[in-house]
């Protein structure tokens, strides 16, 4: 792909993620259980050492830096990168053998982390959030 061919396909998804409207309707029931599963396998994975060995920063005393998105249910403030591959490891530690059959292989839960990392940090750098989960849910 083209430098300017990447540009334009970058900006249509980010026109369709500012200016798409979501309305509730059939996706967000959906969404909205597959939030609340994603969450609680990810707060259940904090029990087990093997998973929490993984999670925080890259570079030991990073953390905490103004202006970074944080990890729930711990006490790190990471770069959006790292927020997002500590939170899908902990959605994902139980949640790996789960089932989705639809259309695309992905599960829904393996979006949410860099999701939810990306809507941490853009909130508290004063952007606007969006209700993300139904519009990723949506097809």
């Amino acid at each position: 792909m083209s430098g300017r061919s990447r540009t334009r396909f970058l900006e249509l998804i980010s026109s369709y993620v500012n200016d798409f409207e979501v309305k509730r309707g059939r996706a967000t029931p959906p969404a909205r259980y597959c939030l609340m599963d994603t969450l609680g396998c990810g707060f259940e994975a904090l029990e087990y050492p093997a998973c929490t060995k993984l999670l925080g920063p890259i570079v030991p005393g990073t953390d905490g830096a103004e202006r970074r998105a944080r990890c729930r249910a711990r006490s790190f403030q990471l770069d959006p990168v790292q927020a997002a591959f500590n939170i899908g490891a902990m959605i994902r530690w139980l949640d790996f053998n789960d089932t989705w059959l639809a259309a695309e292989w992905g599960h829904p839960s393996d979006n949410l982390g860099g999701i939810l990392a990306t809507a941490d940090w853009l909130s508290r750098n004063g952007r606007k959030r969006r209700s993300s989960c139904a519009t990723c849910s949506r097809r």
